[in-house]
């Protein structure tokens, strides 16, 4: 047992460390919302995608073997989605804060907090494999988050036809998406090594991607909003932080999923809420500041779930 919670530790703890040096540098002024804004638009433009491509194009996983993985993280995505609206449409009054909680309970942080916890438990392949189940994924935590926060039309404009041709604009502009499909194609085609300058630039933007990315999220933590959350931000944390994972943990055993596929969807799918879901709970009119709490307590505590959750599968054999 020592084993498994020195485990959890060496995978979650630099991700807290890194958070706390953003928070130290917020609190002590070096780094604005200015600096917070221009480098997470520069980790998702430039470095994630580079370290999505050449994490996909230099490994050596047989891909064909992640579709129960796939299909498992879907599958769970599915059941935390319906569950939750079944819940929001029971017991959330407001129309403009039952989306922001539904998508509070399904949508992890995947693209930061997930695949650098996945990379700390294990190292390049299981790397490629959380890229690969994260750009799936992907897809489907936007097609659904347009879905629940539909619910508040801000104007006349703001109807299905318009809501339907932002998601398919930003699938398809999605730069990890992209990096993700690009890297597939060209694995498939007879295509020679990537070497050389090519390869060591790629290296050194993938290098930055998630420690930046993590900076900038402990520098984007409002003490305010953590330390204060509304009982409807709490149950939403409770439905990402403590039933999202034995959600994830029922599944794959249901699938048979073990060792590096199960550590895989548990992390990916325990991660804190998406930082993105304030973002599109914000422009598509929902209760922001509800979006914020949950943001800012699942991003602190949900680390601690994942160390703890994590130990105790190890020690069971299962990751």
């Amino acid at each position: 047992m020592i084993d498994a919670i020195v485990f959890a530790i060496t995978i979650v703890l630099p991700n807290l460390a890194l958070m706390w040096l953003g928070f130290f540098m917020q609190r002590r002024g070096e780094a604005s919302q200015t600096f917070i804004d221009q480098s997470s638009s520069f980790v998702f433009n430039y470095c994630l995608p580079c370290l999505l491509f050449f994490s996909v194009v230099d490994s050596d996983v047989d891909y064909a073997k992640q579709i129960t993985l796939i299909l498992v993280g879907i599958l769970v995505t599915f059941i935390l989605f319906i569950g939750a609206e079944i819940y929001a449409k029971r017991f959330v009054k407001r129309p403009e804060d039952q989306g922001v909680f539904v998508q509070g309970v399904f949508r992890s942080n995947m693209a930061i907090i997930g695949l650098a916890t996945v990379a700390n438990a294990y190292g390049t392949q299981g790397l490629s494999i959380g890229a690969v189940y994260m750009g799936v994924v992907t897809i489907l935590f936007n097609i659904l988050a347009v879905i629940t926060l539909s619910r508040v039309s801000k104007s006349a404009d703001d109807t299905w036809v318009s809501r339907s041709t932002m998601i398919v604009k930003k699938l398809f502009t999605n730069p990890l998406i992209l990096a993700l499909v690009g890297a597939f194609v060209y694995k498939a085609l007879p295509l020679p090594p990537l070497t050389g300058v090519i390869h060591t630039t790629g290296d050194l933007l993938a290098a930055v991607a998630l420690p930046l990315a993590l900076i900038c999220a402990g520098a984007s933590i409002n003490l305010k909003s953590m330390l204060h959350p509304s009982g409807l931000s709490m149950q939403a944390s409770i439905g990402r932080i403590v039933i999202a994972p034995i959600v994830a943990i029922a599944v794959g055993l249901a699938f048979g999923l073990s060792s590096v596929h199960m550590g895989v969807l548990f992390l990916m799918v325990a991660s804190p809420t998406a930082a993105a879901s304030y973002v599109m709970a914000k422009a598509m009119g929902g209760n922001d500041i509800l979006a914020a709490n949950i943001l800012a307590f699942t991003t602190v505590v949900g680390m601690f779930g994942m160390a703890i959750g994590a130990a105790t599968l190890r020690g069971l054999g299962m990751m």
